[in-house]
């Protein structure tokens, strides 16, 4: 690896952590001595690169600083495509069109000797051919989360029977076919994952749940760790978790 190129990859590994790194982690991860990782991160400070620490004890790189426009390699090129190929097949309309619109941004402003990457990618995700009817408007709910606002749901079990749901929206995730929503229901005081075609009708809320849904993601992630490290230890198989 080029010098150059070990002084961008010091900057993006520490980009991506939240705590302190290592000179010995950043070495491990790219492949060189520590001493050339100290040697780089003192070359970077003297360029003003706002990295903050000491040997020892771990680097930081202070919010706010960020690299110069699609600065890309290949990796990252055909990680970013395969990404947007499975979004644009399995996300909402407004994800996927989101999708498309960020391949074509990336085809048109990536250097010539990456456009291949792009247009002939080596990855691919598979086909989705069947997608579940829902009347959910996904974009809404997105907006929900992160307006950290209630939802009202009228939904509907496997046999069809129908309750009604206050709940705390927080996350929405994806199956290969299958959206699921996950929050905190006001009725069963406790997180659920509801899938989001069986939703007969929601109500969007002007009410806010108390936290921030970070928090409450962060208590639904802990419950599941907890719940799956038990089903573990027992030998069972994983609990499904849905509503």
């Amino acid at each position: 690896m080029r010098r150059a190129d070990r002084l961008f990859q010091i900057i993006q590994v520490l980009r991506r952590s939240s705590k302190p790194v290592t000179a010995d982690a950043i070495a491990i991860e790219l492949e060189t001595s520590k001493r050339s990782i100290y040697r780089d991160i003192a070359t970077l400070m003297g360029q003003r690169v706002p990295i903050r620490g000491e040997a020892g004890i771990g680097y930081v790189l202070d919010g706010g600083f960020d690299m110069p426009p699609l600065m890309l390699t290949s990796d990252e090129v055909e990680a970013a495509v395969l990404g947007a190929q499975w979004v644009s097949g399995r996300g909402d309309p407004a994800l996927a069109r989101a999708a498309r619109d960020l391949i074509a941004k990336i085809a048109a402003t990536v250097p010539e000797k990456l456009r291949p990457v792009l247009l002939e990618p080596a990855v691919a995700s598979a086909p989705v051919w069947k997608h579940e009817v829902e009347t959910l408007d996904m974009s809404r709910v997105r907006a929900w989360i992160h307006a950290g606002r209630k939802l009202r749901l009228h939904y509907a079990d496997e046999q069809g029977n129908e309750t009604l749901r206050v709940i705390w929206p927080c996350l929405v995730g994806y199956r290969e076919t299958k959206r699921l929503l996950v929050g905190w229901c006001e009725t069963r005081d406790d997180f659920r994952t509801f899938r989001t075609d069986r939703v007969v009708e929601a109500d969007f809320l002007d009410d806010r749940y108390p936290g921030r849904p970070a928090v409450l993601r962060g208590k639904w992630y802990a419950k599941v760790a907890a719940e799956h490290a038990a089903w573990e230890a027992a030998g069972r198989p994983t609990p499904p978790g849905v509503s």
